[in-house]
Parts: C-alpha cells; sequence; structure tokens
C-alpha cells in the first residue's frame, strides 16, 4: 500500500495557491479524526482555518495528490520562534513521506527567515517514527508525549487528602493572570517541559502562553468554574494553578497543572486536581483529559494513582541550533 502510494503525483504548493473551498473535505475529515481520536471538537479551529485562507491570511502548504488536496499545514511566528501549529494528512495519504513533504517546507519557510532561531510543534496526528527520518533531524530534538484521560464516573472514590503544607483554595480569577505567569516560570525552571515549550522560560512568554488557553480557544473553551488557585495562607503568594477547558459537550480538560517548586509533593497538585476534576464533573462532563511529557514522571505516577489512562501517545519537537544557509524553496518543493 506504501509503495503504490508513492508512486502517484504528490505535490506541495503555497497554502495562498488553493482556495478554502478546495480544501474543506480535508478539513471536514479532520474534524472528524479529531472527534474519534481525541473526542474534541475541531469545528471551531477548522473554520478560523477556513477564514484566514480565504483572506490570504494564513501562512503554511497544501500536499496535493492528482491535483486534489489531501493534507496540509500551518505555521506560526512568534520574535525569535516559529511553531507549526497543525499538520494533518487524509489517512488515504497519511504516510511518514507525506507527513515529510510538509514538514520539510515549512521547515525550510521558518529556517529562511533569519529571526528564527527555533521551531517547535505537537503535533497530535502525526505519525511516529525515528527521530532521524524527520527533515533536518540534525537539529531536532523529540520527547514523547501522552494523551490521557478518565471516565468521570471513575471519580465516586476520590476524595480530599490531608496536605503536608496549608493553602487556600479559590476559582480562578483573571486578576491572577500575572502572578500565575510568574509562578509557570518558577514552577518550570529546568523542567522538560520547559526544554519543549519556550514559553515557560519567561513571564512575557507565559502571559502569552495564559492568554492562548483563557481568551482563544487553542486548547478548548476555557472553562472558568472547574479552574482553580492555591494561595500560601501567611505570605497570600499564589502557589499553584490549575485551568480548565472544554473541548467538546460533555469533554472537559486540564490545560495548565503546576506548583511552585518548594511545595511540591505536599498534596497541593493532588487537591487542585481534585477540585477541578469534581467540577467538570458537576458541569456534566463524562470524561477529562490532559497532555503530559513521558519524562515527567512525578506527575504520571500522580494521574495514575487518580485513574487517568494514556489513549494516544505524540511526539512533541523542536528544532534549533540552524543556520540559514538553505536550500531555496523551489528545490525544496521540487521545483
Amino acid at each position: 500500500m506504501v509503495a503504490a502510494l508513492e508512486t502517484r503525483p504528490f505535490q506541495v504548493l503555497d497554502l495562498r495557491g488553493i482556495s478554502a473551498t478546495a480544501l474543506g473535505p480535508v478539513l471536514e475529515q479532520e474534524i472528524q479524526d479529531w472527534r474519534e481520536n481525541f473526542d474534541w471538537d475541531f469545528r471551531h479551529l477548522s473554520e478560523l482555518i477556513r477564514k484566514l485562507m480565504r483572506i490570504q491570511a494564513l501562512n503554511g502548504y497544501a500536499l496535493l495528490a492528482d491535483q486534489e488536496p489531501c493534507g496540509y499545514a500551518y505555521y506560526l511566528t512568534d520574535e525569535h520562534k516559529g511553531l507549526i501549529g497543525n499538520l494533518y494528512l487524509l489517512p488515504a495519504c497519511r504516510t511518514v513521506a507525506n507527513e515529510n513533504r510538509l514538514l520539510g517546507a515549512v521547515l525550510n519557510s521558518l529556517r529562511s527567515n533569519p529571526y528564527i532561531h527555533r521551531i517547535e510543534s505537537q503535533l497530535m496526528l502525526l505519525s511516529r517514527c525515528r527521530r532521524e527520518a524527520r527533515p533536518d533531524a540534525k537539529f531536532l530534538r523529540t520527547w514523547g508525549r501522552h494523551f490521557m484521560e478518565i471516565p468521570l464516573a471513575q471519580i465516586s472514590g476520590l476524595a480530599p487528602r490531608a496536605m503536608s503544607a496549608p493553602a487556600v483554595f479559590m476559582p480562578w480569577d483573571d486578576l491572577w493572570q500575572e502572578a500565575a505567569a510568574v509562578l509557570i516560570v518558577e514552577a518550570y525552571s529546568g523542567h522538560v517541559d520547559a526544554a519543549i515549550n519556550d514559553q515557560y522560560c519567561s513571564v512575557v512568554g507565559s502571559r502569552r502562553f495564559l492568554t492562548n488557553i483563557v481568551h482563544y480557544a487553542g486548547c478548548g473553551n476555557f472553562f472558568q468554574p472547574a479552574s482553580y488557585i492555591a494561595i500560601e495562607p501567611v505570605s497570600r503568594r499564589l502557589c499553584g494553578i490549575s485551568l480548565t477547558s472544554m473541548l467538546a459537550d460533555g469533554v472537559g480538560h486540564i490545560t495548565q497543572i503546576c506548583v511552585a517548586p518548594s511545595l511540591q509533593g505536599k498534596g497541593i497538585g493532588y487537591e487542585l486536581l481534585y477540585r477541578s476534576l469534581i467540577s467538570l464533573a458537576r458541569a456534566g462532563c463524562r470524561k477529562v483529559s490532559l497532555t503530559v511529557t513521558a519524562e515527567n514522571i512525578p506527575a504520571l505516577r500522580l494521574y495514575d494513582r487518580i485513574g487517568f489512562r494514556t489513549r494516544h501517545t505524540f511526539t512533541a519537537m523542536v528544532w534549533e541550533g540552524f543556520g540559514h544557509g538553505m536550500k531555496s524553496e523551489k528545490a525544496l518543493l521540487g521545483k
């Protein structure tokens, strides 16, 4: 089957060279795949992609098979960094070679920008393969990530636990956003997730991260009623957060949970997660998901103890250390 696919005439084109209507069947299949694989309602993001394509404001590439679109990828830039926002291929054309055709085109465009020194991606529908099989592998680092979920029918046995450090828990309020940005930098200092997402490395970056998950639908629609903060009672310092979203009707998601390093392992993270899960269940959720890096053993142990199970494993990728002596785009696209 793969050999037959590779004999087809595939072509990579700039997204601005095709219409949103032409890409429509690909986007519709993608909506179905996100629903089946993750219980994630992708319709809002799909409509945003269509709108941006209509005004030719989306940077990226489409893959054509026999002159018909069968996949696409788009990217964003943020000062020194490029972010591969999405890469999707129809199941019939989903091979590592075709993924690399789109990845290569995106990487070439981003690396040709002299201001870009880092490229990140967390593509949940990308095939897993050896790092060496990806474009520009000599600049690439990879990490395994787990998409985990728990049916909320299982949380009836959960209960608050005694904590070895005092904390006061309150509902999330946007007034805490600046303090939360500072906490994220502190919590992820030297952490593997800061190597995957460099927004965790600065307060400015963490502000952008929080703005994205609270005010935009990148990780579902933010759900304030199940989002909580933890505060040290004496200093009144923010020491923990658990932020949630809705991926679809009846499906919640933990978008961020972290605790100040000096208070980790003292039960605050468990209490935050417990409160978020109970609140999501009361809001009618049937299940809740989250993502976690495979190297984050303490978090994995907590999630496993509560009842989360891995549904899907994907790869986070970061390209760094590249120069700007690039092959031309025409050479890359085989023109």
